[in-house]
């Protein structure tokens, strides 16, 4: 067990909280405090999805919060792609879903339980002011923390080329959906899921051709909600997106060579990012808290136990990350692939991250598998 007496935590999202949260767990000791820069209340986005296998991490190192949490989450076994040319059913697919604030809610009140200090709408200008044995970063993409030691962390950070905007709906939806429309600008997609009975997480996405040429640039945040919940309209069944911070971007793609400097060490966002189109963001930072605390636990000093979390994390969070930005890359051309047949579109769709097998689909997906097997060969 690391000799250590106290931690200073900035960031109050999901991945600060749990690292707060754990360290509790295992060293009752030490004393934590959590700082976050904006008001208590206040969060971005709508929900956050996790697959039915990033739940399973979670049951497995702290089944307490997985049972806190998993209560209240929307939960579906199918995915949906709708298509210009027909909708396919994507069976075994499964997924859960719950809103970022309330998951927040969740993990602040048993941090408090727990007698972990929060404070909210506290900004921090400099780092080495915190005196704290071990100060870890779960401040997000543009973390404090990796910014005062960028010559240690040494991150690299590029764009994709596509343009998404996230948006909320006022409606569910019965599965993690796809829709694909070819609009009048060019190509255009939304993925959407439902994150609790009566609301749902709603991204457009597009390329920069379309992006501009449908004046998305020049317009407000309800402006964009209005164009988009226009061409949406079949799906959205007539009714409007909500805003939520709900800006036009690029997905930046993020990776630090070095996840710790001196005493401080980062996870997260503030060291990495996961494209959306595998929901794998939050896990992944929940995964790197259980890492880090992991080796805190198993020795003797915060220097080896960094240096462990140094040796053993990166390497497995690559793994994903690198799946994530392949299946970033299938959607910058997805306007080319709509031209094929639904159930080719699919199956492309399936293998994009590069983690799929034919094996796999069809212990994965049986009845999709059977179903496109079955056409290939009527096709010959």
């Amino acid at each position: 067990m690391t000799q250590l007496s106290s931690v200073e935590i900035l960031g109050a999202g999901p991945a600060g909280l749990y690292t707060a949260i754990l360290i509790r767990r295992r060293m009752p000791h030490v004393r934590i405090r959590v700082t976050e820069q904006n008001p208590e209340g206040a969060t971005f986005g709508f929900g956050v999805v996790f697959s039915d296998e990033a739940l399973a991490f979670l049951n497995g190192d702290d089944p307490e919060t997985h049972d806190l949490v998993t209560p209240h989450m929307e939960r579906w076994k199918n995915m949906t792609l709708n298509l210009p040319g027909g909708s396919v059913t994507l069976d075994g697919v499964g997924f859960t879903a719950i809103g970022r604030l309330h998951l927040i809610e969740i993990l602040k009140e048993r941090a408090r339980a727990l007698d972990i200090d929060i404070r909210f709408d506290t900004q921090i200008n400099d780092v080495t002011e915190l005196t704290a044995d071990l100060i870890i970063g779960a401040d997000g993409l543009n973390s404090l923390v990796r910014r005062s030691f960028e010559d240690v962390f040494k991150p690299s950070i590029e764009y994709f080329d596509n343009h998404f905007a996230w948006f909320g709906a006022t409606i569910p939806f019965d599965t993690l959906t796809q829709t694909f429309v070819q609009t009048e600008f060019g190509p255009m997609n939304a993925h959407h899921y439902r994150f609790q009975p009566d609301r749902s997480t709603f991204i457009v996405e597009c390329d920069s051709a379309t992006y501009r040429k449908a004046g998305f640039e020049g317009l407000s945040e309800d402006e964009s909600a209005q164009r988009c919940s226009a061409i949406f309209a079949d799906v959205l069944k007539g009714t409007k997106l909500i805003t939520n911070r709900s800006m036009w971007r690029q997905f930046p793609r993020l990776w630090c060579e070095n996840w710790v400097a001196g005493k401080y060490a980062i996870l997260g966002d503030a060291v990495h990012t996961a494209h959306f189109s595998i929901g794998s963001g939050t896990r992944l930072a929940m995964e790197d808290a259980i890492a880090l605390v992991r080796a805190l636990s198993e020795n003797d000093s915060v220097e080896s136990a960094l240096a462990a979390y140094q040796r053993e994390r990166p390497p497995i969070a690559r793994k994903i990350v690198d799946a994530a930005n392949t299946s970033a890359n299938w959607y910058e051309g997805f306007g080319q692939k709509m031209r094929l047949d639904p159930m080719d579109f699919a199956h492309d769709y399936l293998m994009r991250s590069g983690r799929m097998t034919e094996e796999r689909l069809r212990k994965i997906a049986p009845k999709f598998a059977a179903d496109y097997a079955r056409q290939k060969q009527q096709a010959i």
